[in-house]
């Protein structure tokens, strides 16, 4: 349920905040990110299929960089000036 209000709410490239779980370490990450961004694209694209692994690449506001969101352990997400939580 969360997923997919994150996905729909998320959608008008503005800058939304989330908390998840990182997949590779454990631990909890907070980000500030934003989605549809193309700066800095090579066109070289992913060594894997994202959707298939339940990622979402976003822009990491802070570390200006794109990042993958484990769509599995989002905790909670603000966007459009709306708390979601799981």
């Amino acid at each position: 349920m969360i997923v997919e209000k994150l996905l729909k709410e998320t959608a008008n490239k503005r800058i939304f905040s989330v908390t998840f779980i990182k997949r590779t370490t454990g631990e909890i990450r907070k980000m500030n990110a934003m989605r549809g961004v193309h700066k800095g694209v090579k066109g070289v694209g992913l060594n894997y299929d994202a959707p298939e692994k339940n990622l979402l690449t976003v822009y990491d506001m802070k570390k200006k960089g794109f990042r993958s969101i484990n769509l599995d352990s989002v905790l909670e997400f603000k966007a459009n000036k709306q708390k979601y939580v799981k």
